[in-house]
Protein backbone atom coordinates (compact mmCIF):
# COMPACT_ATOMS: atom_id res chain seq x y z
CA UNK A 1 0.00 0.00 0.00
CA UNK A 2 0.87 3.50 -0.10
CA UNK A 3 0.20 6.05 2.22
CA UNK A 4 0.65 9.53 1.77
CA UNK A 5 0.63 12.10 4.59
CA UNK A 6 0.45 15.63 4.71
CA UNK A 7 2.78 15.77 1.99
CA UNK A 8 3.58 19.39 0.65
CA UNK A 9 5.81 20.49 -2.00
CA UNK A 10 7.24 24.27 -3.39
CA UNK A 11 9.87 25.15 -5.89
CA UNK A 12 10.34 28.56 -4.48
CA UNK A 13 9.79 28.66 -0.95
CA UNK A 14 6.32 29.76 -0.92
CA UNK A 15 3.77 28.96 -4.27
CA UNK A 16 2.70 25.33 -3.18
CA UNK A 17 2.60 22.78 -5.82
CA UNK A 18 1.50 20.09 -3.38
CA UNK A 19 0.12 21.26 0.29
CA UNK A 20 -1.37 18.38 2.97
CA UNK A 21 -1.77 15.53 0.52
CA UNK A 22 -3.15 12.75 2.02
CA UNK A 23 -4.28 9.59 0.41
CA UNK A 24 -3.97 5.99 0.42
CA UNK A 25 -3.74 3.89 -2.76
CA UNK A 26 -4.37 0.02 -2.18
CA UNK A 27 -2.24 -2.76 -3.48
CA UNK A 28 -3.63 -4.49 -6.55
CA UNK A 29 -5.56 -2.05 -8.12
CA UNK A 30 -4.95 0.73 -11.05
CA UNK A 31 -5.49 3.95 -9.89
CA UNK A 32 -6.18 6.95 -12.11
CA UNK A 33 -4.80 10.07 -10.73
CA UNK A 34 -6.72 13.22 -12.93
CA UNK A 35 -6.01 16.65 -13.04
CA UNK A 36 -5.50 19.99 -15.16
CA UNK A 37 -2.38 21.01 -16.39
CA UNK A 38 -0.50 22.34 -13.50
CA UNK A 39 -2.79 20.10 -10.76
CA UNK A 40 0.73 18.58 -9.25
CA UNK A 41 0.02 15.07 -10.65
CA UNK A 42 3.72 15.09 -12.27
CA UNK A 43 5.27 16.52 -9.18
CA UNK A 44 3.77 13.72 -6.72
CA UNK A 45 4.73 11.15 -9.20
CA UNK A 46 7.93 12.07 -8.93
CA UNK A 47 8.33 12.65 -5.23
CA UNK A 48 7.04 8.76 -4.66
CA UNK A 49 9.74 7.80 -7.24
CA UNK A 50 11.91 9.78 -5.09
CA UNK A 51 13.07 12.00 -7.75
CA UNK A 52 11.93 14.80 -5.69
CA UNK A 53 12.81 15.70 -1.74
CA UNK A 54 8.68 16.66 -0.02
CA UNK A 55 9.20 20.01 2.10
CA UNK A 56 6.94 18.79 4.19
CA UNK A 57 5.23 15.01 4.79
CA UNK A 58 6.18 11.69 4.03
CA UNK A 59 5.19 8.37 1.58
CA UNK A 60 5.25 4.85 3.28
CA UNK A 61 5.45 2.28 0.78
CA UNK A 62 4.88 -1.02 2.47
CA UNK A 63 4.72 0.94 5.35
CA UNK A 64 8.82 2.06 4.67
CA UNK A 65 9.88 5.33 3.83
CA UNK A 66 9.87 5.14 -0.20
CA UNK A 67 12.59 8.27 -0.08
CA UNK A 68 15.93 7.19 -1.20
CA UNK A 69 14.78 3.84 -0.54
CA UNK A 70 17.14 1.03 -2.84
CA UNK A 71 15.02 -1.78 -1.66
CA UNK A 72 11.48 -0.19 -2.66
CA UNK A 73 13.50 1.07 -5.91
CA UNK A 74 13.64 -2.69 -7.15
CA UNK A 75 9.79 -2.57 -6.86
CA UNK A 76 8.90 0.81 -8.68
CA UNK A 77 9.04 2.04 -12.49
CA UNK A 78 8.32 5.25 -13.78
CA UNK A 79 8.05 6.38 -16.88
CA UNK A 80 7.26 10.21 -17.10
CA UNK A 81 5.29 12.49 -19.53
CA UNK A 82 8.73 13.76 -21.30
CA UNK A 83 10.44 10.76 -22.31
CA UNK A 84 14.27 10.88 -22.59
CA UNK A 85 16.18 8.00 -24.23
CA UNK A 86 20.48 7.81 -24.33
CA UNK A 87 21.47 9.13 -27.82
CA UNK A 88 21.43 6.14 -30.80
CA UNK A 89 19.87 3.59 -28.26
CA UNK A 90 17.30 0.82 -29.87
CA UNK A 91 14.62 -0.16 -27.82
CA UNK A 92 17.11 -3.59 -26.91
CA UNK A 93 19.51 -0.85 -25.95
CA UNK A 94 17.11 0.58 -23.38
CA UNK A 95 15.59 -2.95 -22.43
CA UNK A 96 19.81 -4.00 -21.90
CA UNK A 97 19.95 -1.09 -19.49
CA UNK A 98 16.31 -1.57 -17.67
CA UNK A 99 17.92 -5.17 -17.22
CA UNK A 100 20.68 -4.02 -15.81
CA UNK A 101 18.68 -2.55 -12.96
CA UNK A 102 15.74 -5.25 -12.43
CA UNK A 103 16.67 -8.44 -11.26
CA UNK A 104 12.87 -9.61 -12.42
CA UNK A 105 13.55 -8.08 -15.93
CA UNK A 106 11.67 -9.96 -19.04
CA UNK A 107 13.69 -9.85 -22.59
CA UNK A 108 11.45 -12.23 -23.74
CA UNK A 109 8.39 -9.99 -22.99
CA UNK A 110 10.48 -7.17 -25.20
CA UNK A 111 10.99 -8.98 -27.98
CA UNK A 112 7.33 -10.64 -28.11
CA UNK A 113 5.18 -7.13 -27.33
CA UNK A 114 7.54 -5.23 -29.65
CA UNK A 115 6.75 -8.04 -32.80
CA UNK A 116 2.72 -7.57 -32.06
CA UNK A 117 3.33 -4.19 -32.34
CA UNK A 118 5.27 -4.56 -35.55
CA UNK A 119 7.99 -2.25 -33.45
CA UNK A 120 11.39 -3.17 -35.34
CA UNK A 121 13.37 -3.66 -31.68
CA UNK A 122 16.35 -2.78 -33.37
CA UNK A 123 15.41 0.57 -35.12
CA UNK A 124 17.19 3.66 -33.46
CA UNK A 125 14.84 5.37 -30.83
CA UNK A 126 15.55 9.00 -32.30
CA UNK A 127 13.85 7.62 -35.89
CA UNK A 128 10.47 6.71 -34.16
CA UNK A 129 7.83 8.89 -33.90
CA UNK A 130 6.07 10.34 -30.63
CA UNK A 131 3.67 7.66 -30.33
CA UNK A 132 6.55 4.87 -30.91
CA UNK A 133 8.69 6.20 -28.29
CA UNK A 134 5.65 6.12 -25.95
CA UNK A 135 5.67 2.30 -26.79
CA UNK A 136 9.13 1.83 -26.07
CA UNK A 137 8.78 3.56 -22.58
CA UNK A 138 5.91 1.30 -21.81
CA UNK A 139 6.96 -2.03 -22.87
CA UNK A 140 10.21 -1.23 -20.94
CA UNK A 141 8.48 -0.73 -18.29
CA UNK A 142 6.22 -3.51 -17.67
CA UNK A 143 9.19 -5.81 -18.77
CA UNK A 144 10.37 -5.16 -15.40
CA UNK A 145 7.34 -6.92 -13.49
CA UNK A 146 7.82 -3.83 -10.86
CA UNK A 147 5.06 -4.12 -8.12
CA UNK A 148 4.33 -0.63 -8.59
CA UNK A 149 4.32 1.20 -11.68
CA UNK A 150 3.40 4.51 -12.29
CA UNK A 151 2.52 6.11 -15.71
CA UNK A 152 2.14 10.08 -16.51
CA UNK A 153 -0.26 11.03 -19.28
CA UNK A 154 0.02 7.10 -19.86
CA UNK A 155 -1.26 7.12 -23.00
CA UNK A 156 -0.21 10.45 -24.36
CA UNK A 157 0.46 10.05 -28.35
CA UNK A 158 -1.04 6.76 -28.97
CA UNK A 159 -3.11 6.28 -31.75
CA UNK A 160 -6.95 4.33 -30.60
CA UNK A 161 -5.94 1.00 -31.36
CA UNK A 162 -2.50 1.18 -29.70
CA UNK A 163 -3.89 2.82 -26.80
CA UNK A 164 -6.66 0.23 -26.44
CA UNK A 165 -3.85 -2.98 -26.51
CA UNK A 166 -1.67 -1.24 -24.19
CA UNK A 167 -4.63 -0.99 -21.70
CA UNK A 168 -5.03 -4.66 -22.07
CA UNK A 169 -1.38 -5.40 -21.07
CA UNK A 170 -2.15 -3.21 -18.13
CA UNK A 171 -5.03 -5.13 -17.10
CA UNK A 172 -3.06 -7.98 -17.69
CA UNK A 173 -0.06 -7.37 -15.71
CA UNK A 174 -2.05 -6.62 -12.55
CA UNK A 175 -3.93 -9.70 -12.88
CA UNK A 176 -0.91 -11.74 -13.05
CA UNK A 177 1.51 -10.22 -10.42
CA UNK A 178 -0.49 -8.17 -7.82
CA UNK A 179 0.74 -5.37 -9.86
CA UNK A 180 -0.37 -1.31 -7.87
CA UNK A 181 -0.60 0.58 -11.56
CA UNK A 182 -0.84 4.11 -10.46
CA UNK A 183 -1.13 6.59 -13.84
CA UNK A 184 -2.02 10.45 -14.57
CA UNK A 185 -4.05 11.72 -17.60
CA UNK A 186 -5.93 14.85 -17.99
CA UNK A 187 -8.40 13.29 -19.98
CA UNK A 188 -11.11 11.69 -17.59
CA UNK A 189 -12.55 9.53 -20.46
CA UNK A 190 -9.19 7.88 -21.23
CA UNK A 191 -9.01 6.37 -17.50
CA UNK A 192 -12.42 5.79 -17.49
CA UNK A 193 -12.56 2.46 -18.81
CA UNK A 194 -9.07 0.90 -16.90
CA UNK A 195 -9.19 2.51 -13.49
CA UNK A 196 -10.48 0.71 -10.46
CA UNK A 197 -10.00 3.99 -8.35
CA UNK A 198 -10.10 7.84 -9.40
CA UNK A 199 -8.50 10.85 -7.39
CA UNK A 200 -8.88 14.50 -8.72
CA UNK A 201 -6.25 16.39 -7.53
CA UNK A 202 -7.10 20.18 -7.72
CA UNK A 203 -4.60 23.28 -5.94
CA UNK A 204 -2.40 20.95 -4.43
CA UNK A 205 -4.67 18.60 -2.68
CA UNK A 206 -7.27 15.58 -3.91
CA UNK A 207 -10.73 16.75 -4.02
CA UNK A 208 -12.26 13.80 -4.70
CA UNK A 209 -11.52 10.29 -4.54
CA UNK A 210 -13.81 6.90 -4.86
CA UNK A 211 -13.64 3.17 -6.60
CA UNK A 212 -15.71 3.47 -9.89
CA UNK A 213 -17.96 0.66 -9.20
CA UNK A 214 -19.10 2.83 -6.53
CA UNK A 215 -19.54 5.68 -8.47
CA UNK A 216 -20.83 4.17 -11.21
CA UNK A 217 -24.04 2.40 -9.11
CA UNK A 218 -24.81 4.51 -6.50
CA UNK A 219 -25.95 7.26 -9.05
CA UNK A 220 -28.40 7.67 -11.99
CA UNK A 221 -29.93 10.14 -13.98
CA UNK A 222 -33.87 9.83 -12.98
CA UNK A 223 -36.23 11.52 -15.97
CA UNK A 224 -39.79 11.78 -13.86
CA UNK A 225 -43.37 13.03 -14.52
CA UNK A 226 -45.88 13.00 -12.31
CA UNK A 227 -50.06 13.38 -12.74
CA UNK A 228 -50.35 16.45 -10.36
CA UNK A 229 -48.60 19.43 -10.21
CA UNK A 230 -45.07 18.60 -8.56
CA UNK A 231 -41.47 20.49 -7.75
CA UNK A 232 -37.96 19.44 -6.18
CA UNK A 233 -39.66 19.41 -2.42
CA UNK A 234 -41.66 16.44 -3.78
CA UNK A 235 -38.68 14.40 -3.39
CA UNK A 236 -37.33 15.39 -0.48
CA UNK A 237 -36.48 11.82 0.69
CA UNK A 238 -33.91 11.79 -2.10
CA UNK A 239 -30.14 12.56 -2.14
CA UNK A 240 -30.79 15.12 -4.74
CA UNK A 241 -27.64 16.32 -6.84
CA UNK A 242 -29.47 18.24 -9.50
CA UNK A 243 -33.18 18.69 -10.04
CA UNK A 244 -34.19 20.67 -13.71
CA UNK A 245 -37.63 20.30 -14.40
CA UNK A 246 -38.62 21.47 -18.08
CA UNK A 247 -42.67 21.24 -18.36
CA UNK A 248 -44.23 18.34 -17.03
CA UNK A 249 -40.81 16.15 -16.98
CA UNK A 250 -37.52 16.23 -14.22
CA UNK A 251 -34.46 15.69 -14.72
CA UNK A 252 -32.90 14.38 -11.53
CA UNK A 253 -29.74 13.44 -10.38
CA UNK A 254 -29.75 11.25 -7.43
CA UNK A 255 -27.28 9.52 -5.11
CA UNK A 256 -28.94 6.30 -4.31
CA UNK A 257 -26.28 6.04 -1.15
CA UNK A 258 -27.11 1.85 -0.28
CA UNK A 259 -31.19 2.88 -0.95
CA UNK A 260 -34.07 1.65 -3.10
CA UNK A 261 -35.54 5.31 -4.60
CA UNK A 262 -36.93 2.94 -7.45
CA UNK A 263 -39.92 1.79 -4.82
CA UNK A 264 -40.24 5.52 -3.39
CA UNK A 265 -40.47 7.08 -6.83
CA UNK A 266 -42.68 4.17 -8.24
CA UNK A 267 -45.26 4.58 -5.03
CA UNK A 268 -45.66 7.76 -6.57
CA UNK A 269 -47.17 6.70 -9.21
CA UNK A 270 -45.50 8.19 -12.41
CA UNK A 271 -46.95 8.92 -15.82
CA UNK A 272 -42.88 8.83 -17.26
CA UNK A 273 -39.65 7.00 -14.74
CA UNK A 274 -36.47 6.42 -16.69
CA UNK A 275 -33.36 5.26 -15.21
CA UNK A 276 -30.54 6.10 -17.37
CA UNK A 277 -26.74 5.56 -16.71
CA UNK A 278 -24.02 8.47 -16.04
CA UNK A 279 -20.83 8.35 -17.71
CA UNK A 280 -18.10 8.80 -15.64
CA UNK A 281 -17.48 12.22 -16.53
CA UNK A 282 -21.00 13.34 -15.39
CA UNK A 283 -20.79 11.71 -12.32
CA UNK A 284 -17.54 13.87 -11.44
CA UNK A 285 -19.27 16.73 -12.98
CA UNK A 286 -22.68 16.34 -10.24
CA UNK A 287 -20.34 15.74 -7.22
CA UNK A 288 -18.10 18.75 -7.98
CA UNK A 289 -21.59 20.36 -8.21
CA UNK A 290 -22.50 19.14 -4.62
CA UNK A 291 -19.24 20.31 -3.53
CA UNK A 292 -19.34 23.49 -4.79
CA UNK A 293 -16.99 23.90 -7.76
CA UNK A 294 -17.65 24.41 -11.25
CA UNK A 295 -16.40 21.34 -12.98
CA UNK A 296 -14.24 23.21 -15.93
CA UNK A 297 -12.74 25.19 -13.51
CA UNK A 298 -11.24 22.27 -11.56
CA UNK A 299 -10.18 19.61 -15.18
Amino acid sequence: MIEIKNLSKSFNGKDYVLEGLNCKIKDNAIYGLVGANGAGKSTLLRLINSIYTPDEGSILIDNELAYDNEALKQEMVFVPDDLYFYSGYTLMDMAEYYKSMYHNFDMKYVVNTANSLKLNPNAKISSFSKGMKRQCALICALATNAKYMFFDETFDGLDPVVRKYFKKLLADVMSRKDTTIIMTSHNLRELEDICDNLGLLYKGNILFESDIDTLKTNMFKVQISLKEDFDKKTFKKLKILSYKKVGSVATLIIDEEGKDSRKYLESLHPVILDYLPLTLEEVFIYQMEALGYEFESVL
